[in-house]
């Protein structure tokens, strides 16, 4: 039987081979549930749930309303005992990837790519942004800087002036370039240029 910390850092190193240019975001608030990892592609945001062995459907209908509003694309990785009916369990526009154990190792099959998902809010993907990088984007497509507007504001003014295929490319750009260890000094320094504008 494999449990969730037996998958996670194999199946990273499966969707890095696979996609090549990847960065992995765990355990990331989404509406009522918490992706387990929302995998970021040069242009597109794609969310992962982990149905392990251990594993039930208690939360599944819930969570994959929750991904389909923040992902463009969405992959369920279920485990064996899950393999042959998870396809009921999700829209067939999600992807499908198995995982069991070969000589102790999971092993790994994409038994379905992922679709576009035409149901993703993109005010709520854009909320996976934090406030700085909002900013930059605003520089990017050179747009007022709006500080002293809310945060919901900003999104839907750059989502009125920025074409959607640019837009996928630079909120990608940004998650790749985001750095736990300096976001607490980015944000303070945000408010401090808020507070003086």
């Amino acid at each position: 039987m494999l449990y969730d910390r037996d998958i996670r850092e194999p199946l990273f190193e499966f969707l890095e081979e696979y996609y090549g240019k990847v960065r992995m975001i765990e355990e990331k608030r989404i509406g009522s549930s918490r992706a387990d990892v929302i995998m970021i592609l040069p242009r597109a945001v794609c969310g992962l749930e982990i149905k392990s062995d251990a594993d039930t459907y208690a939360r599944l209908k819930r969570q994959v309303g929750d991904y389909n509003q923040y992902c463009d694309y969405n992959y369920i990785v279920a485990g064996t005992s899950h393999a042959h009916h998870i396809a009921k369990h999700v829209p067939d526009w999600w992807g499908i990837i198995t995982v069991e154990s070969v000589q102790g190792r999971p092993d790994f099959y994409i038994l379905r790519e992922p679709g576009e998902n035409r149901k993703v809010d993109w005010k709520k993907k854009m909320s996976l942004l934090w406030r700085p990088e909002l900013a930059h984007i605003q520089e990017l497509n050179q747009m007022p800087r709006y500080k002293e507007k809310s945060k919901q504001f900003v999104i839907e003014k750059i989502l009125l002036k920025v074409p959607r295929e640019k837009l996928s490319f630079q909120v990608s750009q940004e998650l790749f370039e985001r750095d736990y260890t300096q976001i607490e000094a980015q944000i303070r320094e945000y408010k401090r240029g808020a507070a003086k504008s």
